[in-house]
């Protein structure tokens, strides 16, 4: 999958997942106050990431990942790894 539509995907299954514009994710943007999520939200990502690029993850993954574009990094690491 390339990096733009790797992109494209995580930005409209968070959009839709967490109820918000597609337009506010931007990759300065941070994470976790754009989605506004709690701890119960993140249990919730984690699942959505599994099931959509086929790879596990644990909450403290997200440690070091503070905008999208470090999310986006992230993701794109774990679905070349898994290859």
């Amino acid at each position: 999958m390339a990096n733009a539509e790797l992109i494209e995907k995580i930005r409209e299954t968070l959009a839709e997942e967490f109820e918000i514009d597609a337009e506010l994710i931007q990759p300065e943007a941070p994470l976790m106050k754009t989605l506004e999520l709690d701890s119960l939200d993140l249990v919730d990502m984690v699942v959505l990431i599994e099931h959509n690029f086929g790879f596990t993850l644990k909450a403290q993954d997200f440690a070091g990942i503070k905008t999208f574009q470090d999310f986006y990094d992230f993701i794109e690491s774990r679905v070349n790894e898994s290859k």
